[in-house]
């Protein structure tokens, strides 16, 4: 079940996030490294990306960006051009199901359409694994590894 706050202000589920699924399973241990991330608002700055430039998100007085006046402001557009181009994924979209149907649907939704069809856990949202039924693909793939000759045997 995915916790309602790895939502994040601006729709991202962190949940589904490389640098959080990479600290969950703490994979650095077998040899990566990866900067971990608790999430946007678990790690108490609100938000990462949309906190630095918004007030309303750095003080707290917004849960979710549609919550704000300008909603959808340029720099939301931006990451959410972004992550449609890389990720096919919307964070206005996420948003506006948040805002129409409520959390829970929305939690209820990215469980389906995330969930790795061998072990039921997530996929990632930025390579499209599953980083319980597909360590391998990871370990093979240059930009997660550190030193990792000595250690691909005890993956």
């Amino acid at each position: 079940m995915i916790d309602e706050n790895l939502i994040a202000p601006c729709g991202m589920n962190c949940s589904l996030c490389v640098s959080y699924q990479f600290m969950k399973g703490d994979l650095n241990q077998k040899g990566f490294h990866k900067k971990y991330c608790p999430g946007c608002n678990p790690r108490g700055l609100h938000c990462l990306f949309m906190g630095d430039h918004c007030e309303l998100l750095r003080n707290g007085r917004v849960r979710f960006c549609f919550e704000c006046a300008n909603y959808p402001c340029k720099r939301l557009k931006v990451l959410d051009s972004r992550y449609r181009k890389k990720y096919r994924m919307s964070m206005i979209e996420n948003l506006t199901v948040i805002q129409e149907q409520g959390l829970q649907t929305f939690l209820d939704q990215q469980e389906t359409r995330w969930q790795c069809a061998i072990c039921g856990g997530l996929i990632c949202c930025h390579n499209g694994l599953c980083l319980h039924c597909d360590l391998e693909k990871i370990i093979q793939n240059k930009k997660y590894r550190k030193n990792m000759e000595s250690e691909i045997g005890n993956a």
